[in-house]
């Protein structure tokens, strides 16, 4: 099953609220890579790895959570966004 992402652009828009993300920070809390125009990500196809979360979390945190726990846990921080 993939990330259930809804393109919203909340998560790039708030890049400075994490240490994992905060070196894409423009410095105004956006990621550099974001098109405000289109929603979308200027570097999709080259995104870094925290930017792509089914290989993050086969690298990082697999060994801690299951996927479908792991989807609820973004899902929530991505509601609270």
């Amino acid at each position: 099953m993939s990330f259930p992402c809804t393109a919203c652009g909340k998560c790039c828009q708030r890049v400075n609220l994490s240490e994992k993300t905060a070196f894409l920070d423009r410095g105004d809390g956006i990621c550099q890579y974001f098109n405000l125009e289109t929603n979308l990500c200027n570097i999709y196809a080259n995104r870094p790895l925290v930017c792509r979360v089914e290989d993050y979390y086969k690298t990082y945190l697999s060994h801690l959570y299951e996927w479908d726990e792991f989807v609820k846990i973004n899902r929530d921080i991505c509601s609270k966004l």
